[in-house]
């Protein structure tokens, strides 16, 4: 709709006032048909036009990961066992506790009531979208979700990967794997950056991931979960030892508490431009691929604002409200400094003279709500 309704997107992507644009299923349509490796090369032709104006550094990343909710409800899942929905489940429950033939509302009254009520991943999932998982959202809210994970270039606030995972999978299970993601997006980029620090927050934590990152050559600045008791290495090998001692000396120093505040700046950042600003906090798709192929895209968006903000000092279309005004004063200033350049060489040469054309009144600016 917004191409349809747009001459400046039409003529910027070749169609004429006569041409029809494309409807809004052909992004479905395109998004089906294209697997997900065709989107991770849009992803990282998106890097590689930084790497071409020289922005992308990548040796420093920020990782962190934040909650999308998916499009499935709660009230719509159901037991792994049996099948049961919550309604079915609940009353037996109650029958098992004496409540013979209860009605709806003293069925509701029994379920808050009950102690010990909980619902595991383990036990119950959505048949609409088996892939998302239940998870507790940043608000206190329960919801069906997944878990998209940043790898952020703080020199550059570029992302470097994006990949969506089940939303019941730790951060430190995760972090290997975007590691890996992002050192391959750098070399489809054509970038010969290699990534040597990464500083996370204390949730990704663990001696296997430490140990992990040591083994091949990345400084990790991940600061340790608060412990009243101290550290037992009798079940742990000296390299593991050595790779926390290391880590945690280097998150008590000037560079680690620094590597720290740019990693709460810029991924908590991308999460608000991706996530907040952009609106994929909520996903309309269903499925861990469809999920990750619209995701990617997302980002993909974003990258190019900030490639875009770095060549030309604006990022997106909204900013040029600000310095519209600015810059049709200048032409209009221009123009006029050229007409009256041109009427003294007419009044000199003695040539007939031409009426100047009038700039018409400013129309105002149409926002779209």
């Amino acid at each position: 709709w917004r191409c349809h309704d747009s001459r400046s997107l039409q003529s910027f992507l070749g169609y004429s006032i006569i041409d029809p644009t494309p409807d809004h299923s052909s992004l479905t349509v395109i998004r089906q048909r294209l697997p997900l490796v065709i989107h991770e090369q849009v992803f990282a032709k998106v890097l590689a036009i930084a790497q071409e104006k020289k922005l992308l550094k990548g040796k420093t990343t920020a990782v962190d990961s934040t909650l999308i909710e998916a499009e499935a409800a709660m009230k719509s899942i159901v037991r792994r066992d049996n099948g049961d929905d919550w309604k079915a489940y609940v009353r037996k429950l109650a029958a098992a506790e004496g409540l013979d033939n209860p009605t709806d509302e003293e069925l509701r009254k029994f379920d808050q009531k009950r102690p010990g009520k909980k619902v595991s991943n383990d036990d119950w999932f959505n048949p609409h979208d088996p892939d998302a998982r239940i998870a507790k959202m940043k608000d206190g809210t329960t919801h069906l979700a997944y878990k998209t994970e940043h790898a952020v270039d703080v020199e550059s606030d570029l992302i470097l990967a994006a990949p969506v995972y089940h939303a019941d999978e730790g951060d430190t299970q995760t972090l290997g794997a975007t590691l890996a993601t992002a050192q391959a997006n750098l070399m489809l980029a054509g970038s010969a950056a290699e990534i040597q620090e990464v500083a996370a927050d204390k949730g990704y934590h663990s001696t296997e991931t430490v140990t992990w990152c040591q083994r091949f050559g990345i400084r990790t600045y991940i600061p340790e979960r608060d412990s009243p008791h101290g550290r037992r290495w009798t079940d742990k090998s000296e390299e593991e030892q050595r790779a926390v001692y290391n880590n945690r000396r280097r998150v008590r120093g000037k560079r680690g508490k620094a590597l720290g505040r740019l990693r709460s700046e810029y991924a908590e950042r991308s999460f608000a431009h991706t996530c907040e600003t952009g609106g994929a906090r909520r996903s309309r798709l269903r499925g861990l691929i469809d999920v990750a192929k619209r995701y990617l895209m997302y980002v993909a968006g974003r990258n190019l604002g900030v490639i875009m903000r770095a060549i030309f000092g604006i990022g997106p279309p909204k900013s040029l409200q600000t310095g519209g005004e600015g810059s049709a004063c200048a032409v209009f200033r221009w123009l006029t400094d050229a007409w009256t350049a041109v009427r003294r060489m007419r009044e000199c040469l003695a040539l007939p003279a031409v009426s100047p054309i009038r700039p018409q009144p400013r129309r105002p600016l149409l926002c779209a709500a």
